[in-house]
């Protein structure tokens, strides 16, 4: 989970490495370092641990001049984050080389290195790959071929950006389990982990797929995959470089909360007619495939994984259609028995989670009947891998805990339901009613965000507090879990979310007056169970804090009871109304405790690694 970009050109690449570093370190914030060769021909290397800013500041006070170089922020799995364990790593003074992956088979290679005589500085598995690279490169002379010998003795997932001083104007890119990215400039050619690196200096990006080695120079791109030269298609990406911008915002998730509406409203965009799901909005191979599904497999990671649990309730209560959701990193590594006619469905905000791609690449050899991504960035390793794709339109998402993407991938999954229920049990009244609903979704959201002055006052309660506990009935307990989640990344404070019927099963030994209670209570069917819930966490003492539409059947004279009016909404996609919320609730409290919002500690946005 580390971010690379690379460039070689005819200026000076120092100021586009730094933006690009810039641009890339919700992947990771641990350390940073760059390396050029100078005009001299020389490797120069400059690193720093913490953020981009570190290694900004300490290249002003260096002379640091050239047009060939690379550069990485990294987020620490092998190693503890310090200067010494820093990308780029240099072998023989002539090979620089920064990694995102893992190499599983590190410590064979090191001390099969250490043998032939090479000295280590690092803890990491990276520095196992340059000296590698460099035994071969004295045994080839040639980088290329260097290279091809090298990454055969590697195990695991990695992206690669490599350059020599011997060769001043190349710079190659590999690409095995792990994105990376060419830009396409004149006169220039770049490589990054995201294209949102370099929107600065190009639009125009090539994909890179797993095996494939790209030799760059200022006006020649070359790719080989498998020792032999192959094309891979150029792609536009039209993305305004203001989308990357906070604007008035102080954080970035602040500015993700806040653009929920348009988000879902963009998801819904040519998606539903007035009283309909519109034909064909899977694509013209789920015509072929829906029809046959008698079951979902739905398969994710982190937030997700929670919006899956509550498309398990859509698919089932709704459709009327069996549906079972694992974490990905769990599905990965059991035996399957799979029902006939299973489709299988992944989620991912980047498309490239590594434990949803291995999952997605199991069920593509394991007899489902097709596989479906649904996923926010086109050209992911997600999408071209699925059978069938359908992307969220959630638009560039930075901040590292995840709000319009989540709220989009619920929007995608409610389409979902209605396109299977249409060919089982969902009748065309219902299908109009929950239509009428998406095409209010975006305005329900917005009433959702004139909450925010509210809810920052709520959020004074949690400063001093180290606990909390979220409760949830229903669809609403996948909620209560991601809610849970939200202010445990950003604010740090240890959270939990639980089904309100299991309350009384082990949770209420917890609460006192030191543990805050949320409760999520929609006015639906289970509104009268969660209150007897209510009463259960009052007799403790417990401060309550309910967010409902139902003001009237909650409120009581009592000093611990803080309630949120929400707006009334079908109880179906109410789900995706009262997450937005719980975002709000996280967001402040962090704000107050002072945490770094965008950059929770330990966390990065894009899970490339295991």
């Amino acid at each position: 989970m580390c971010g690379i970009v690379g460039a070689v050109a005819e200026r000076n690449i120092e100021k586009i490495l730094i933006e690009g570093l810039k641009r890339l370190e919700y992947r990771g914030y641990d350390s940073a370092g760059i390396a050029i060769i100078n005009n001299d021909q020389a490797l120069q290397r400059i690193r720093s641990q913490g953020k981009v800013k570190e290694l900004e500041n300490a290249l002003t006070q260096s002379l640091f001049h050239g047009n060939t170089g690379i550069a990485h922020t990294r987020w620490a799995t092998h190693g503890v984050p310090a200067e010494h364990n820093a990308h780029p790593f240099i072998s023989g003074d002539e090979i620089a080389l920064v990694h995102n992956g893992i190499i599983e088979n590190h410590d064979e290679l090191r001390n099969d290195l250490i043998k032939k005589g090479y000295k280590f500085t690092s803890e990491t598995d990276t520095e196992t790959i340059v000296h590698l690279l460099h035994y071969h490169f004295a045994q080839t002379g040639d980088l290329l071929s260097a290279t091809q010998e090298a990454i055969k003795k590697l195990e695991g997932a990695y992206a690669l950006g490599i350059i020599s001083s011997r060769y001043p104007e190349r710079l190659l890119a590999v690409r095995h389990g792990s994105p990376l990215v060419i830009g396409k400039g004149i006169g220039e050619n770049f490589i990054a982990s995201d294209p949102l690196a370099l929107l600065s200096v190009t639009q125009q990006f090539i994909y890179l797929e797993d095996h494939d080695i790209a030799d760059l120079s200022r006006d020649k791109i070359q790719i080989h995959a498998k020792n032999k030269v192959v094309e891979r298609k150029l792609h536009t990406l039209e993305i305004n470089c203001d989308a990357i911008e906070r604007g008035e915002h102080r954080h970035y998730m602040s500015k993700e909360i806040a653009e929920q509406p348009q988000s879902i409203a963009t998801s819904l965009e040519e998606r539903i007619g007035k009283t309909h799901l519109l034909e064909g909005v899977f694509g013209a191979q789920a015509k072929d495939v829906f029809p046959r599904v008698k079951q979902v497999q739905l398969v994710a990671c982190g937030t997700s994984y929670h919006a899956a649990l509550v498309a398990r309730y859509w698919l089932e209560g709704v459709a009327g259609i069996s549906c079972a959701v694992e974490v990905a990193s769990e599905f990965r590594y059991r035996k399957h028995v799979i029902q006939p006619n299973t489709l299988f469905v992944c989620l991912s905000q980047s498309g490239e989670t590594a434990d949803t791609l291995a999952a997605l690449r199991i069920a593509k050899s394991t007899g489902y009947l097709a596989t479906l991504a649904i996923c926010n960035v086109p050209e992911s390793s997600l999408v071209r891998e699925s059978d069938i794709h359908f992307m969220t339109r959630a638009g560039i998402e930075i901040g590292v805990a995840s709000t319009k993407a989540f709220t989009t991938q619920l929007t995608a999954l409610l389409m979902l339901t209605l396109a299977l229920g249409k060919l089982n049990q969902l009748t065309p009244e219902t299908e109009a009613r929950l239509v009428a609903e998406l095409h209010n979704l975006p305005k329900i959201a917005e009433a959702v965000l004139t909450l925010n002055p509210l809810i920052a006052k709520l959020a004074t309660h949690f400063a001093d507090k180290s606990h909390a506990l979220f409760l949830g009935r229903g669809a609403m307990y996948p909620i209560a879990l991601e809610g849970a989640l939200k202010l445990k990344e950003i604010s740090y404070i240890h959270a939990e979310g639980y089904p309100a019927g299991e309350l009384k099963h082990g949770p209420l030994a917890l609460v006192d007056t030191h543990m805050p209670v949320i409760a999520i209570a929609p006015d639906d069917e289970l509104l009268e169970k969660l209150k007897s819930n209510l009463h259960e966490v009052r007799a403790r003492g417990g401060e309550l804090f309910v967010f409902t539409n139902n003001v009237a059947s909650i409120r009581e004279n009592n000093t611990h009871l803080h309630i949120v009016e929400m707006p009334t909404i079908d109880p179906i996609l109410a789900p995706i109304i009262y997450t937005i919320p719980l975002q709000l609730l996280a967001y402040h409290v962090a704000v107050l405790k002072g945490t770094d919002v965008d950059q929770p500690r330990n966390l990065a946005k894009s899970v490339t690694v295991e």
